[in-house]
């Protein structure tokens, strides 16, 4: 079983920047990144990063978040700038254990799961 932690997240200010970084137990994962779920809504896509370096974002989100992904460290960070309220979720790191050349995109593909982080962003 891989285990998924996050950390990082809290209480932000709009036009402002937080990081959520995330660590996964166990070396052989395929695709490792960020799904949000705002309250009473379903899990959404944000960002991944493939075994293969490939990364797709969340059309809306792109140019504003920015994924790293350490394979050697099997960690993955989520740079949140420009953040706006709406960006006021629960963000949840997910990894596969797939061998997908791009990362999937639907969530639930998604094996390992955290726990979630809060970010609150204040207007």
């Amino acid at each position: 079983q891989v285990q998924v932690i996050e950390s990082g997240g809290g209480l932000g200010q709009a036009g402002g920047s937080l990081r959520l970084s995330c660590a996964a137990s166990r070396r052989t994962i395929g695709t490792i990144g960020w799904v949000r779920q705002a309250p009473v809504k379903g899990r959404k896509f944000v960002a991944a990063g493939s075994w293969s370096d490939a990364t797709y974002y969340t059309d809306s989100l792109k140019g504003r978040f920015t994924l790293s992904r350490d394979k050697v460290k099997n960690t993955v960070s989520l740079q949140m700038n420009s953040l706006k309220p709406e960006d006021t979720v629960v963000y949840y790191c997910a990894a596969d254990s797939s061998t997908r050349w791009y990362p999937s995109r639907r969530v639930p593909d998604y094996e390992y799961w955290g726990q979630g982080t809060q970010v609150t962003v204040s207007s």
